[in-house]
């Protein structure tokens, strides 16, 4: 499993719970969820773990502080083509897009961030095991 495919499970977890047409868990639930309590729980847990995976492999990769780098890098690359005309950011809709792909590439990198790693130093990264 690539990086293109921990960031587009990412994008897509950040999309269904969020975007800005109508199709998403928010919108769903806000409108149906009080008829279909039982589906609207079930869909929340879902994407809560989909959350807890995500979230908490890259809290445990890069941490708080390599979050905000990333996260910052892609603030700074947007900033850089809006600036040479690339991207107009007049329409918010694409402002959301841009979010969800912001956020979702974080999530990415956080989850992908080991194997890069051990790629490029040759150490394997272990996670601490209570016995």
């Amino acid at each position: 499993m690539g990086f293109l495919t921990r960031w587009f499970f990412a994008f897509a977890l950040l999309a269904l719970t969020f975007n800005p047409t109508q199709y998403n868990y928010i919108n769903w639930a806000r409108d149906y969820g009080a008829m279909n309590l039982s589906i609207a729980v079930l869909l929340a847990l879902i994407l809560m773990v989909g959350y807890i995976i995500y979230l908490r492999a890259t809290l445990r990769s890069i941490g708080a502080g390599g979050m905000v780098l990333v996260l910052a890098i892609v603030g700074a690359l947007i900033w850089v083509l809006y600036d040479l005309g690339v991207l107009q950011l007049d329409n918010s809709s694409f402002q959301v897009w841009l979010g969800v792909f912001a956020l979702s590439f974080v999530l990415g990198i956080g989850l992908s961030w080991s194997h890069v790693r051990r790629a490029l130093s040759g150490q394997s990264d272990v996670d601490d095991v209570d016995e």
